[in-house]
């Protein structure tokens, strides 16, 4: 997953990725809410899910120590990190001022 990680987060294309736990309240609120969020931006991001139980070494790496956690990155930097719940508006104004979308 490492390698493939790496690659996704090197795309031109913003790329947004959210680590959550199946068991996580907070997290499944947020689903539906990347669902808007993508129904929104269409081709213009990558949104990725990273189960934190099913990949605690990607999750240990990029430091995640709660649930929900979005990191935002373009061109593999980080533009931006957040735990918790945000709202679908919160999100796209974020992405759209952190990235050149």
């Amino acid at each position: 997953m490492n390698s493939s990680f790496e690659n996704i987060i090197k795309s031109e294309k913003p790329v947004l990725i959210d680590f959550f736990g199946s068991w996580c309240g907070p997290c499944k609120m947020l689903t539906p809410i990347l669902k808007q969020v993508k129904d929104s931006l269409g081709e213009r991001i990558s949104i990725i899910k990273i189960d934190v139980d099913k990949n605690q070494e990607l999750a240990a790496k990029y430091q995640v120590r709660g649930v929900p956690t979005m990191i935002l990155y373009q061109s593999g930097k980080q533009l931006w990190r957040q735990s918790g719940v945000l709202t679908k508006d919160q999100i796209i104004k974020t992405i759209l001022e952190k990235t050149n979308t």
